[in-house]
């Protein structure tokens, strides 16, 4: 004989109704990853046991794309279908204020699951996927800081590069001013030489230009030779000297 008919009822033992409630669970979920494979469905199964608990299957990444997919079709559905009188787009209103606050609640619980918070409820397959999400948030907050590092690194160096520059121009600028002091310093060294200790000529002012010896007879034949800045004499071929007033410049 074949088995009968199973008769659909709430089944009364509360250990039995658990068994049996695991079961076909096991199997809905079996069957809905079956046809999403199968058939290339996009499947969203949502289960609450008796005490609360959330059991899920989604063919997508996350039941939140399904849900949302479903509540465009719903929402392009009804915009299609024209409204009778103002009572039903009240109506409608209605209907869709529990909708946006389930959606808000939904969202408001996943922000609290971000940050760690009301995770009891979790299973693993959620928990799995809330670390998925949070790696992929974490490789891109770590891609974008090192984006911003290397461009505050390169605008650091293009500015150490011009400071360089500006360094490199003044030093030679000092450099330049430096050797023309010592030039400076030089020429007045060698004017100072050339006047003498005792001579009255001022430091920044070059000595008066030798004058011309005299066209007199005496001194030529005396041989009179340049010293400093006036006239010395040596003894002639008579052993005579010139006497000195005789030799002063004739500017002084």
């Amino acid at each position: 004989m074949g088995r009968g008919r199973v008769q659909l009822k709430r089944i009364e033992n509360k250990i039995s109704r658990q068994v049996t409630f695991s079961k076909r669970r096991s199997g809905l979920l079996k069957k809905a990853h079956e046809i999403s494979v199968l058939c290339d469905a996009h499947v969203g199964l949502i289960i609450f046991s008796t005490k609360g608990k959330l059991f899920e299957y989604s063919s997508d990444s996350s039941m939140e794309t399904i849900l949302e997919r479903y509540e465009r079709y719903s929402c392009a559905e009804k915009q299609l279908v024209p409204t009778a009188s103002e009572s039903q787009e009240s109506s409608s209103w209605t209907i869709e204020l529990p909708k946006l606050t389930n959606r808000m609640e939904v969202l408001q619980r996943n922000l609290r699951n971000s940050m760690g918070e009301d995770l009891d409820p979790l299973s693993l397959r959620e928990l799995q996927h809330l670390e998925q999400q949070l790696d992929i948030g974490l490789k891109r907050i770590r891609t974008r800081k090192n984006q911003l590092m290397l461009e505050a690194i390169a605008e650091m160096q293009k500015k150490a590069k011009a400071l360089q520059e500006e360094n490199n121009l003044i030093t030679k600028k000092l450099k330049e001013n430096e050797n023309m002091l010592a030039e400076r310093a030089n020429w007045e060294q060698q004017c100072n030489n050339i006047s003498g200790p005792n001579s009255t000529t001022p430091l920044l002012m070059a000595p008066h230009p030798r004058p011309p010896l005299p066209s007199h007879g005496a001194f030529q034949a005396s041989g009179v030779v340049e010293e400093g800045s006036g006239y010395q004499t040596r003894p002639t071929t008579n052993n005579t000297r010139i006497p000195s007033w005789m030799l002063n410049h004739p500017n002084q």
